[in-house]
């Protein structure tokens, strides 16, 4: 359980999640202005303040984006966490597959005032398993694609193999040792 007492239990599992994979959240009085209200990464961790959070589920997104990020550049990401589109992609199979981990409705993460009013697309997709991102991600050695998952012998997407990319721009050997 949090540390932090949160009035909104979605925000509290998030937290706690983060937390457990290894990501420093820190619970502080932010400014009105962030890139998202109630939300700030520091140093590749995220800060929250409850009474500004709009969107629980945008922690689970903006984790997303520190999870991807490689191990040297996660601890140098201050403010919004970029503009990748590959990265993009990424961070949103990792928030797909860590709110069906938690059991928490992917709807809280894909809400329809973000992704350009898209979310309810985004959970559709996903749940009918039409994914993207997850080639990426599988390149990294984080998930296994559901059309590989049996000849690897590995549970497929949206399970994950790890929560933290852990490599730069891996080998087919570092891939093949890391699944």
């Amino acid at each position: 359980m949090s540390d932090q007492p949160f009035t909104n239990p979605n925000t509290a599992a998030i937290v706690d999640f983060l937390r457990t994979i290894g990501l420093d959240v820190r619970v502080e009085p932010l400014p009105e202005t962030t890139f998202l209200p109630g939300i700030w990464i520091e140093q590749g961790g995220l800060v929250v303040d409850e009474t500004r959070l709009r969107y629980p589920g945008d922690l689970l997104h903006e984790a997303g984006h520190l999870a991807v990020a490689t191990p040297e550049r996660r601890p140098t990401i201050t403010g919004d966490a970029g503009s990748d589109p590959a990265e993009e992609m990424m961070a949103i199979a990792w928030s797909y597959a860590a709110a069906v981990h938690m059991g928490l409705d992917p709807t809280v993460v894909f809400h329809d005032d973000g992704y350009q009013g898209g979310g309810s697309s985004i959970v559709e997709n996903f749940s009918e398993g039409r994914f993207f991102g997850v080639p990426m991600l599988q390149w990294l050695g984080m998930t296994v694609d559901p059309a590989q998952s049996s000849s690897r012998g590995l549970p497929p997407f949206p399970h994950m193999l790890q929560w933290l990319r852990s490599v730069d721009i891996p080998s087919d050997a570092q891939v093949e040792a890391d699944v």
